[in-house]
């Protein structure tokens, strides 16, 4: 019925969002990384799975930085709709979900319609996941290419805890293409990570994130063999020597290929000489 998440869950996310690039707790939070979830000051609102205001706010959170056409909103929430009523339709949802939250004015509308589009009132102090995650990565690129690679990696680890999940879509084209440019980010994410803490021979912080990165894409040979290479630097050869028949597995199933021949190279050298790692 509600899309509603444990207070533990709540209090981490809402830990992952605050802080440098955005301060504060925002009035009102759309979270769509994952199951949806709506935080008003940092306290989940309930909103049911399925709904009119669940779906406005998908397409306002999926386009938060250039708004949605009113056309737009009457097509994909009121298909095969006269469109008369469903005019009617969305502005008594657009005036229920500003109840809903409880505005104190107009000004503090979560939402604003400008020239025709609806757009998420950022001044106010609305805010998305999506928005934020990009953030802190950004934020992390601008202090990797100053140098200051430790705070990049800390930037890139708050992203990482706002990703919950994959966006959900819908048949729109455009929620298909957001979910995987944003995929592909949290993706590349893992293994600068992965690389870093390898790098600085935390190996167990370096294998929980490639782990993660297999998690969500179990063919990346450059997981597997980073995973490989933290197993065998913790101590344990032979789950790294299993490692590797974990993936020659994986890769024959998806794609009857064999893993590339820096994969093979790896493993018969953890298989015969597992100092040189």
């Amino acid at each position: 019925m509600l899309a509603t998440r444990s207070t533990n869950l709540v209090h981490f996310e809402v830990n992952a969002y605050n802080g440098t690039p955005t301060e504060s707790t925002p009035l009102m939070l759309i979270c769509l990384l994952g199951d949806f979830l709506l935080l008003q000051r940092g306290k989940p609102l309930a909103v049911r799975e399925g709904s009119k205001t669940q779906q406005l706010l998908r397409y306002l959170g999926v386009y938060y930085s250039q708004g949605v056409s009113r056309a737009k909103l009457l097509e994909s929430l009121w298909p095969d709709t006269d469109t008369e009523f469903a005019g009617q339709s969305l502005n008594s949802l657009i005036y229920s979900l500003r109840k809903f939250i409880s505005c104190e004015s107009p000004a503090a509308s979560p939402v604003l319609h400008i020239d025709g589009h609806y757009t998420l009132n950022v001044a106010a102090g609305t805010d998305v996941d999506i928005a934020a995650f990009e953030r802190w990565i950004d934020l992390g690129d601008q202090q990797a290419r100053k140098g200051h690679r430790g705070e990049a990696i800390k930037s890139y680890c708050r992203a990482i805890k706002l990703y919950r999940g994959d966006l959900w879509t819908d048949t729109d084209l455009v929620f298909v293409l957001e979910r995987e440019r944003l995929r592909a980010r949290y993706l590349l994410l893992l293994a600068k990570v992965a690389d870093f803490y390898y790098e600085v021979a935390d190996f167990s912080t370096c294998l929980s994130h490639a782990q993660q990165l297999l998690h969500h894409d179990p063919c990346r040979e450059d997981a597997h063999r980073i995973v490989m290479r933290c197993y065998v630097r913790l101590g344990a050869r032979s789950q790294a020597l299993h490692q590797y028949r974990l993936c020659e597995t994986i890769l024959q199933h998806e794609f009857n290929a064999p893993p590339e021949a820096s994969t093979l190279k790896l493993f018969d050298q953890i298989r015969l000489n597992p100092e040189s790692i």
